[in-house]
């Protein structure tokens, strides 16, 4: 088997078939998948109950390339950004965001991204690579750790929010989902999954015709075309019309939730008019919520969030037609790590492990 073999790229069946051949116990492949999953080893030698002999065959005929902590930073609120460091030394950020009743990881599928929307940080670094599956598993894993450490107790939620298009990302998303939900990994409910995309029309579709279990937010931030395509350039390939014929089938397909995402933007995507549109909208496709969230500047972009007083009045106004909607306040803005803010940002300044 060539060396380039990543061990976790193995089905259990596989790995149990490459143990026979060694003249092993089955039961071996029962402990090393539980290392790779379960206890989250992140290199053959953590492998305490396997003998030194397996685990030398194993370094001679597979990789192992976890993602490592680069850095760490702590907001005084209480959020934990990590920096994480993949094999071939590329960098990409989750965030632990702890609340009253849940403790929240929001992890990346890719390397930058690829969309360029004009108010996010990660669009401005351009695509770098997707993500495979078990290094969004790595984040999903270390941030659970990193959640007993400091706060004594695991995740409760996921949120595929950080950097990257999880849909552009979609194999390896969907399999990060599926050791993440199953008992031999982190035995998370996929209802406390949810993930967020920028909005392409087929991808959505694949995922009803997929019937996924988890949740769905459509990063939608103006409910025009002429205001959505400024800000959100894939807005001209995946129009808000496609996106509701698109949303429509996914919850004929799924009954899952769905929440819209929307950035206020002052002067921009905050009048009345615009909160009309969001409503017809909202009416439009079964929507669970409505999350206003607090524009978080960036050095690349100019724009800049209403007065309190204008973004509680579109919330008053939302809210006096039935719409569901909260307003997310937003987390770790002291560490760069709040919506729209991932960009590797600030890793010279941090602190080096956990």
């Amino acid at each position: 088997m060539a060396l380039t073999k990543n061990i976790r790229s193995l089905s259990k069946e596989e790995l149990t078939e490459w143990v026979l051949s060694k003249g092993e116990k089955k039961y071996r492949a029962a402990q090393i998948w539980e290392w790779l999953w379960k206890k989250h080893a992140r290199h053959f030698d953590e492998m305490t109950s396997i003998s030194k002999e397996l685990r030398d065959l194993m370094k001679g005929e597979f990789t192992f390339p976890a993602l490592s902590i680069h850095t760490i930073q702590h907001s005084s609120d209480g959020t934990i950004k990590v920096a994480f460091k993949t094999a071939d030394d590329n960098i990409m950020e989750g965030v632990l965001i702890p609340t009253d009743g849940r403790q929240t990881a929001c992890v990346s599928s890719q390397v930058g991204c690829s969309l360029g929307c004009k108010f996010c940080a990660t669009g401005f670094m351009g695509h770098m690579r997707n993500l495979t599956f078990d290094e969004i598993y790595d984040q999903a894993a270390t941030l659970n750790e990193i959640a007993l450490e400091h706060y004594g107790k695991k995740l409760s939620n996921i949120v595929y929010m950080g950097m990257g298009e999880p849909m552009l990302n979609y194999r390896n998303v969907l399999k990060s989902i599926e050791m993440v939900t199953s008992n031999d990994g982190l035995a998370m409910s996929p209802r406390r999954i949810t993930v967020s995309t920028s909005g392409i029309a087929k991808m959505i579709k694949r995922l009803g015709d997929d019937e996924v279990r988890f949740h769905l937010a459509l990063s939608l931030h103006a409910a025009s075309d002429d205001k959505r395509s400024r800000i959100m350039p894939i807005n001209d390939s995946n129009n808000i019309e496609s996106l509701m014929d698109a949303l429509e089938y996914f919850y004929e397909k799924t009954g899952n939730d769905i929440t819209y995402e929307y950035i206020l933007f002052k002067n921009l995507n905050d009048s009345i008019q615009d909160a009309d549109n969001l409503i017809k909208l909202y009416r439009r496709v079964p929507v669970r919520l409505v999350n206003l969230i607090e524009y978080n500047p960036i050095d690349q972009a100019d724009f800049e969030k209403p007065d309190r007083e204008k973004t509680q009045k579109f919330m008053d106004y939302l809210a006096a037609h039935r719409v569901n909607v909260r307003l997310r306040l937003s987390r770790g803005k002291d560490i760069d790590a709040a919506c729209g803010q991932l960009a590797n940002k600030g890793l010279e300044k941090s602190e080096a492990g956990h």
